[in-house]
């Protein structure tokens, strides 16, 4: 197993909660108020420097290597639709 997989292994669970904590509040778009709180937050508790507000409601997190070389960028976007979800799972929207 290689480093990455295993620190996915590690944060699998935190990150599925996450995940299913942001289903639970969903946000449309301009208003993702509590989702961009919980992404900076966790964002900052790993160690990133983050931007908050860009946009309204976007997050940036940085994170500076120690050595130079390759960069990769991350986009993501968490608004929800305005649809009633109907699965029944306990984190449904």
């Amino acid at each position: 197993m290689t480093k990455l997989e295993q620190k996915v292994e590690e944060i699998k669970d935190e990150l599925i909660a996450i995940r299913r904590d942001l289903h639970r509040h969903p946000e449309l778009g301009f208003e993702e108020y509590y989702t961009a709180d919980k992404v900076a937050n966790y964002l900052k508790d790993c160690g990133y420097e983050v931007t908050t507000g860009i946009g309204g409601t976007g997050v940036i997190g940085v994170m500076y290597g120690a050595n130079e070389g390759p960069t990769f960028a991350l986009r993501a976007c968490l608004d929800a639709l305005e649809i009633p979800e109907q699965t029944g799972v306990d984190y449904a929207s």
